[in-house]
């Protein structure tokens, strides 16, 4: 048991939308009280501004907004962290800064997205992050499908001596990413899953939990598939994890967040649709959601 990692932000953090009214600003209102239903139903904590919050679309003017929202709904209940990544090193300083002195409880930084630096790059610029903002716990994020490079786990492992890299979201969609990140780490570092759907496979293999999309209309259910584990309960596990997975395939079957933000609106979330240059669900999308989170309600 000694080996098993921590979990500094619980099990299920959940990457939360943005939602938007219906002149496409910022819905701080909502925001409020879509934080304190996630956190009613499942969330140990809650990401802003990542990129299910639509990050690449939000000023930093509303990313603090929203986060000092949340912040005040239930930032005395659950961690908060925010989405402080960019691909300039400076800027993500100057954000990752901000957002501590907002009173963030962490930041998910994501690998540099599009300029492709090398290795060292990596290493220099999340060690320029951590060193800028010591006290803030960090969780690196690796997403290859979307910034089209992938952080070795020798690079992670060479930044373990910045105290404040504590956790790591792996998205690229293998569970081999765990396995070479608790070899080369060791159990200090808290490995989330940043696929849905491969969350009880990760946790075979080292990981403490998930950041997760689905958590928006299934969080009790990713909850208890996780303690079942957890607890010793691999069969109950799976049977959940069997239940949910056409749900969270469903919600990506499209780009993020696309699809949840519908699935929120078929719950009585009215977060609105993405920003441009995303598009609405289409009816066809919205009907099928509807079957998907049908069948996981009582009858």
């Amino acid at each position: 048991m000694s080996n098993l990692s921590p979990a500094p932000f619980g099990r299920v953090v959940t990457a939360m939308v943005t939602p938007f009214g219906t002149d496409g600003e910022v819905d701080l209102p909502l925001t409020a009280r879509l934080a304190r239903y996630l956190v009613a139903h499942g969330s140990e904590a809650l990401v802003v501004c990542g990129t299910t919050g639509e990050s690449p679309t939000l000023s930093w003017a509303e990313q603090h907004a929203v986060l000092e929202t949340v912040l005040q709904a239930v930032g005395d209940q659950v961690p908060v962290l925010a989405g402080t990544g960019s691909n300039c090193t400076a800027e993500a300083i100057e954000a990752t800064v901000k957002a501590a002195a907002l009173g963030a409880h962490g930041a998910l930084v994501v690998v540099p997205y599009y300029n492709k630096p090398s290795q060292q790059g990596l290493e220099a610029h999340f060690r320029a992050i951590a060193t800028a903002a010591p006290e803030l716990p960090l969780m690196l994020y690796n997403i290859p499908g979307r910034t089209g490079i992938s952080m070795d786990p020798a690079t992670t492992a060479r930044l373990m001596d910045c105290a404040n890299i504590t956790s790591y979201k792996a998205a690229s969609g293998t569970t081999d990413e765990v396995s070479a990140l608790r070899l080369a780490c060791g159990p200090r570092l808290a490995i989330y899953s940043g696929d849905d759907g491969l969350t009880l496979p990760m946790l075979a293999v080292g990981a403490v939990g998930v950041v997760s999309v689905t958590s928006h209309v299934a969080g009790p259910q990713l909850s208890r598939m996780i303690k079942h584990y957890l607890e010793g309960r691999p069969a109950d596990a799976l049977a959940l994890h069997e239940e949910l997975l056409p749900l969270m395939e469903g919600l990506f079957c499209t780009s993020n967040p696309t699809p949840v933000k519908a699935a929120l609106e078929l719950e009585g979330f009215p977060v609105g649709p993405p920003r441009s240059p995303l598009m609405p669900a289409e009816s066809s999308l919205r009907e099928s959601l509807a079957v998907l989170l049908a069948a996981l309600r009582p009858t």
